[in-house]
């Protein structure tokens, strides 16, 4: 198979990519990412040497650089490139527009003229906006987005089932809670925490801390993602989820017992604007439809991701300095010139 993933070198994206090239290694993998300040190719320092993958340095909102670098055939278009950041959108919305809403509309047109088997689209729990308490939010739930980055990211899903209705693009959409693991960039909740509670710094808490998140290590999810790939329904949307809802006052909590901090480093902030209260997703359709489940127990998934970035604060110092940005050079030169 030939696989094409943007925003590979980001946490999730990642992820996907070292566990593609460890199970499928005749496959060829080709990771485009325009390396933003999210993008750290030491993610795939594991695979960089392998033979079948390849990194090119490119914008999704570049529709040239998207059709030199698309392969035709190609099996599957796995779209991880967004902008993330919660607090950053609401600093600022613009690039969140460009490259969330415009960039998937290059994609899917891209994919179409070339013919993509399959076009996998990574979405977000937070298109569903707050969900009540009882409640959860379904695949065919309205969507309610109330940051700036969940309303890119509900504006892309429309774009992505307007491809399939329209042009009968095979495309399927997942939403994932959560996620949690290494080489995550520690502007998140977690790695910020765990780093912070290493060097005995405050942790910053927004507000009461009693926010909701359904928690899923990232290795269980791009399990899922894996298994939609091969075997999910054309068309479908897919909600991915730990069936593990936490308040960030208790992840907060468990992270500083498994440090032996004390609480004392849990230091109020003020609330993020317009902050949800509570996330849950009902991943029942791909449980009935797929077969699949998580597998890793929350606190055993917490536990090894502090010990990892316990055993790996060389990463972290690069990544908060920025030094990581040199990675690329110093392996690929000019290689992945834009």
């Amino acid at each position: 198979m030939t696989i094409f993933v943007t925003g590979g070198a980001g946490f999730i994206g990642s992820q996907f990519i070292r566990d593609w090239v460890a199970l499928y290694p005749s496959d060829t993998v080709i990771n485009f990412d325009s390396l933003t300040y999210a993008g750290n190719l030491e993610n795939l320092a594991p695979v960089a040497s392998h033979p079948g993958y390849r990194m090119v340095r490119g914008d999704i909102c570049d529709a040239e650089a998207v059709h030199k670098a698309l392969p035709e055939p190609c099996d599957a278009l796995v779209h991880f490139a967004a902008e993330s950041h919660v607090d950053r959108s609401i600093l600022s919305a613009a690039d969140f527009v460009r490259t969330n809403v415009l960039g998937t509309q290059i994609l899917l047109d891209a994919a179409r003229v070339k013919h993509v088997r399959r076009f996998l689209h990574i979405s977000t729990d937070e298109v569903g906006g707050s969900i009540p308490d009882g409640r959860l939010f379904s695949e065919d739930s309205p969507l309610a987005p109330s940051s700036p980055y969940a309303a890119s990211k509900a504006a892309a899903e429309h774009l992505v089932h307007a491809a399939a209705h329209t042009f009968g693009l095979n495309a399927i959409i997942t939403r994932t809670s959560n996620n949690y693991g290494p080489y995550q960039f520690p502007e998140k909740l977690l790695p910020l925490a765990i780093s912070n509670a290493l060097e005995g710094r405050p942790i910053p808490v927004y507000g009461d801390g009693l926010q909701v998140r359904d928690w899923i290590h990232v290795a269980d999810n791009t399990r899922a993602l894996r298994m939609v790939l091969e075997k999910g329904r054309a068309g479908a949307t897919y909600h991915i989820g730990g069936r593990n809802p936490r308040t960030n006052r208790e992840v907060l909590r468990m992270v500083l017992r498994i440090l032996g901090r004390d609480d004392n480093l849990l230091t109020p902030v003020a609330d993020r604007l317009g902050h949800d209260r509570r996330y849950a997703v009902d991943c029942s359709l791909i449980e009935r439809e797929l077969g699949w489940r998580p597998e890793i127990g929350f606190e055993e998934g917490l536990r090894s991701t502090v010990e990892w970035y316990r055993e790996n604060t060389a990463w972290v110092s690069r990544a908060r300095s920025g030094e990581y940005r040199t990675y690329y050079q110093r392996v690929y030169g000019e290689q992945l010139a834009s």
